[in-house]
């Protein structure tokens, strides 16, 4: 097991939800922390039948608990109404929770109870560089993913097509998400081969044959099934025309290989290039969770084209993500002219060179190993 970088309170302390994609290692995590734990799994069809017909069972079962006690809900979006039951026990018995889901969809659009703001929020992505330890490999990262069963396994292209199977046939057709399951699918196919793009919804809709609001309808799905997220355009302060349409990012970059066919990514390949780039926004996103330091993220781009591929903050730093052995002044066009309208920001290129170096007008050429350096000692993503 990983030693994961996600600390949750400890037992008996806190209400909480604890959000992240499927398979990511939330139940290892919670049975690791709460080993005592009263557990509910919702995925077991005698509990699921149990409390979908009666949710007061829960509090017929637990009023009998120690008070403080810990409770571990597991897949706790397949019923929302167990959350009036969950808030009645936390504010009348101090029963704590731990309410474990991979998709908030019928909790959040659904009227769902969320604990007038009592619960703290969590969440966990795959696995980072600094919780895989000696067993980091960037390459086969790039081109497995992070979920903790895909970087262990042998065979992760198998279970990645698996993995993307189960996500059709339980998050999507089990819930009645969409009305055309193929339709769907071919979606995901078509936005995986955008992934870390702009997102250009009528150029999708034209490709998978339905409405530009179908479109958007599916990435809300996407994000609320949390097999992706958005990144927004850096929108303050602008001096220059910018863009402000949002990027997306698939959650998992294997994830992604899996969804738009490609075969295995290698090293100067523009799969590989773009893996990269979805690993760095990983790392930096995962640390920005952990550390609680609240910063945010985002990316800036001109019209001309001419654009940074992260803003940390309100441009307390800009990153650029680069696969290449040898940074050029091609790829530091971005950085300079960010650098014109904002001339504070600190800059910074992770590469695959050798060697971290300064340029002459302070742009700071990192390689993987800096990079994470920085990046865990909390110099690179900062409070904000």
């Amino acid at each position: 097991m990983f030693e994961r970088a996600l600390v949750l309170p400890a037992s008996g302390t806190e209400t909480f939800f604890l959000w992240g994609p499927r398979q990511t290692g939330k139940s290892t995590l919670l049975r690791a922390t709460y080993p005592d734990a009263l557990w509910l799994d919702l995925l077991r069809s005698e509990q699921f039948r149990r409390y979908t017909e009666r949710p007061e069972s829960l509090r017929e079962e637990v009023t009998l608990l120690p008070r403080g006690t810990q409770v571990v809900i597991d897949e706790v979006q397949k019923i929302p109404a167990l959350l009036d039951e969950v808030h009645w026990l936390h504010e009348n018995r101090g029963t704590r929770f731990a309410l474990c889901g991979s998709s908030a969809r019928k909790v959040r659009r659904g009227g769902a109870n969320l604990l007038g703001g009592r619960a703290i929020r969590y969440h966990l992505l795959g696995l980072t560089a600094r919780e895989l330890g000696s067993s980091f490999d960037l390459d086969r990262l790039l081109d497995v993913g992070f979920l903790p069963a895909m970087v262990q396994s042998t065979r992760a292209r198998r279970m990645l097509d698996a993995y993307v199977g189960d996500y059709l046939q339980q998050e999507i057709a089990a819930e009645g998400l969409v009305r055309r399951l193929p339709t769907f699918a071919e979606f995901l196919r078509v936005a995986a081969l955008s992934d870390a793009e702009i997102v250009n919804f009528s150029s999708i809709a034209r490709e998978t044959g339905v409405s530009m609001p179908t479109v958007r309808s599916y990435f809300e799905i996407l994000e609320d099934t949390l097999l992706g997220r958005f990144l927004p355009a850096f929108r303050r302060r602008p001096k220059r025309r910018t863009v402000a349409a949002p990027r997306f990012y698939f959650a998992d970059v294997g994830v992604a290989n899996v969804l738009a066919k490609r075969g295995r990514v290698q090293r100067g390949s523009s799969a590989y290039g773009k893996a990269f780039e979805s690993w760095v926004f990983h790392e930096l996103s995962a640390f920005d969770a952990y550390a609680e330091t609240m910063a945010g993220l985002a990316y800036w781009r001109l019209t001309t084209g001419i654009e940074v591929d992260f803003i940390v903050g309100d441009m307390d730093a800009a990153i650029e993500a680069k696969a290449s052995v040898r940074v050029t002044s091609d790829h530091l066009t971005g950085l300079r002219e960010l650098g014109r309208d904002f001339p504070g920001v600190r800059r910074f290129v992770v590469a695959l060179e050798s060697r971290s170096r300064v340029t002459e007008d302070g742009i700071v050429i990192l390689t993987v190993a800096e990079f994470l350096r920085r990046l865990y000692s909390g110099e690179l993503v900062r409070s904000g």
